[in-house]
């Protein structure tokens, strides 16, 4: 066999695993690892600004295409703290992420070395696996069963934290007969399959409520032949939008508190059944669980048993991986429907487009300073349908989503239960890394595009470009509107006279002066008749120069979005209804 150092051995299990790119900083603690990736070769590096930015762009990687997993890579004590953000949204929304860590040498673990922390500890209750590599031959099993972990059952992430003697020591390794450990999933039973359906053919006005679970699984497509099979009306949650197209005559619309659609809202409340897979009913999807549920049928399908049941009981529970479940549920509806046992669904179907055609909000405003709807509506027209959109909290997230059109799964790519700020740069950057040649959007507030702008260079030096929309009304817009219940506006205002940009009227921070200090290109604009130029010419200094490009609007500094703290049936609307096409021109199934 051959003899190398574990540093090495761990480098060509990445390799054998299929990991291509990593994500990270060298410091003194992973040296060892970084001399055995410069030696061995075979992967490709981004140097990261931040720790935590590296951990985000593992995350955008891998949320890109199915079967990545990104890997982030730091040094000891700080660089493993700087992680745990990305450890935690990544296992919020079920996303696998490798991040390695240096470690001080074993016999000092427990001396307050300099950097020395029990990043185990610390890491422990957001991963499948958190672990200190105390012995060498121990490394190659370990980095065996983060991969088996990362892929099998509900997926997650994972940490290995190497001390540097650990990674120095040499060991014997056969590299040619590595094999990955078989993935296991959950599967449904065609029994438990053939329940489901029975409950559905009992209803009247069924819904699908798809969720993150069929994007991650890749199961987009199934889920679109089930619904086409059944007529059943889908529903995506926000981290399943894409896995029906906005455009296709079943999609029913998001529901929720905020990231949602009238029409999509009026429509649960209209139905009786419903049909979740893959999805976890987040609470700002279901608001007050009585409004939710009353009088409705429920089946979950999740791959995660502990979440059948988790935030209410449903009437029937299928613990299954979605994809294994939608196969099931394909074969068994093409079946039924051969012999003529589904029922004809198109009258609920025609009357979920009815809703969509009527209940549109307006989106046509020519106001300076720009209101935000105005953006959205010159987004969807600029952008095409395999654009990739990134972004992660804030009142620029609610309104995009509910005004934004998304085409394909892995379009929009959300933080969604942890909703960092300061993460869509970096995930964006990781995006794009993963699809050099797509057209990926990033979308910020300016508070989240300032909390990891020095990432912006990264994309400089490695020449990874992408379009970031930022904007900018200089406020803490989503607590400012929260403050709205203490009758307060208090330490969320971020103007300030910027004596080196008086031309900002006092927005503060000049985002194009830091951008082009960075190494990247960008865009002003106050006039809302100006974005369509803008992000065209944006599109092309991407293309030219091979860098990220900010395209800042200049928004009114108050907007309230809509959105509510209560139920689905209660959300407040802010501002007037499109009342004729021209209000909402590029609003999916115009009907006005």
């Amino acid at each position: 066999m051959a003899r190398m150092t574990a540093a090495q051995a761990a480098v060509e299990i990445l390799k054998k695993e299929g990991i291509t790119h990593l994500f990270g900083l060298p410091g003194a603690a992973i040296n060892p690892f970084y001399s055995a990736m410069r030696t061995n070769g075979g992967l490709t590096h981004i140097l990261a600004r931040h720790v935590e930015g590296a951990s985000h762009m593992a995350e955008g990687y891998t949320r890109a295409k199915a079967g990545n997993i990104g890997v982030c890579i730091g040094t000891s004590g700080p660089a493993g703290t700087d992680m745990i953000t990305g450890l935690y949204s990544a296992s919020a929304d079920s996303i696998p992420i490798l991040c390695i860590t240096g470690q001080a040498p074993v016999a000092k673990l427990h001396k307050e070395d300099f950097q020395a922390v029990d990043i185990t500890s610390i890491a422990k209750p957001l991963t499948k696996m958190a672990m200190t590599v105390l012995e060498p031959a121990q490394v190659p099993g370990a980095f065996q069963q983060a991969f088996h972990l990362m892929r099998s059952g509900r997926p997650g992430p994972v940490l290995i934290d190497l001390p540097i003697d650990v990674q120095l020591a040499e060991i014997e390794f056969d590299i040619d007969t590595y094999q990955p450990l078989p993935v296991y999933k959950p599967s449904a039973s065609r029994a438990q399959i053939e329940k489901a359906l029975d409950l559905l053919a009992a209803s009247q006005r069924p819904l699908i409520v798809a969720g993150g679970g069929v994007i991650n699984a890749d199961a987009a497509e199934l889920l679109v032949e089930f619904a086409e099979l059944t007529g059943v009306p889908v529903v995506p949650t926000l981290m399943g939008w894409g896995s029906i197209p906005d455009d296709h005559e079943l999609t029913a619309g998001m529901v929720g508190l905020q990231t949602s659609h009238r029409y999509g809202n009026a429509t649960l409340l209209e139905s009786d059944f419903v049909l979740g897979i893959g999805n976890r009913w987040a609470n700002r999807h279901t608001g007050d669980l009585g409004v939710y549920t009353e009088g409705r049928t429920f089946v979950h399908v999740d791959i995660e048993p502990t979440q059948i049941g988790r935030v209410f009981a449903p009437d029937y529970g299928i613990v299954s991986d979605a994809k294994a479940a939608l196969e099931l549920f394909v074969e068994v509806a093409r079946e039924r429907k051969a012999a003529g046992a589904l029922a004809d669904r198109s009258a609920w179907a025609d009357s979920c487009q009815v809703r969509k055609g009527e209940l549109l909000r307006k989106t046509d405003f020519d106001n300076i300073p720009v209101k935000p709807q105005r953006v959205y509506q010159e987004m969807n027209l600029a952008f095409g349908r395999d654009t990739r959109y990134v972004t992660t909290i804030g009142l620029s997230q609610i309104q995009a989503a509910q005004m934004l059109h998304v085409y394909g799964p892995r379009n929009w790519i959300n933080a969604g239960q942890a909703g960092p700020l300061g993460w869509t740069l970096p995930a964006a950057l990781g995006v794009a890394t993963a699809d050099p040649e797509g057209q990926v959007v990033a979308l910020s507030g300016d508070y989240d595009f300032q909390f990891m702008i020095e990432e912006l260079a990264v994309g400089a030096q490695f020449n990874i470009p992408y379009i970031h929309v930022v904007v900018n009304n200089a406020y803490l817009g989503l607590i400012r509107q929260a403050q709205r219940a203490f009758d307060m506006d208090y330490h969320v205002q971020l103007s300030f006279e910027n004596v080196n940009a008086p031309e900002l009227n006092g927005y503060g921070v000049d985002h194009v002066k830091v951008a082009e200090g960075l190494g990247c290109k960008a865009v002003r604009v106050f006039d809302p008749n100006e974005l369509g130029a803008a992000f065209e010419q944006a599109k092309k200094l991407a293309a030219e120069f091979r860098v990220p490009v900010v395209v800042e609007v200049i928004l009114e500094r108050v907007t309230n979005v809509s959105m509510s703290g209560a139920g689905i049936d209660a959300v407040n609307e802010w501002e007037p209804v499109a009342a004729q096409a021209s209000d909402a021109p590029s609003a999916i199934r115009n009907t006005l």
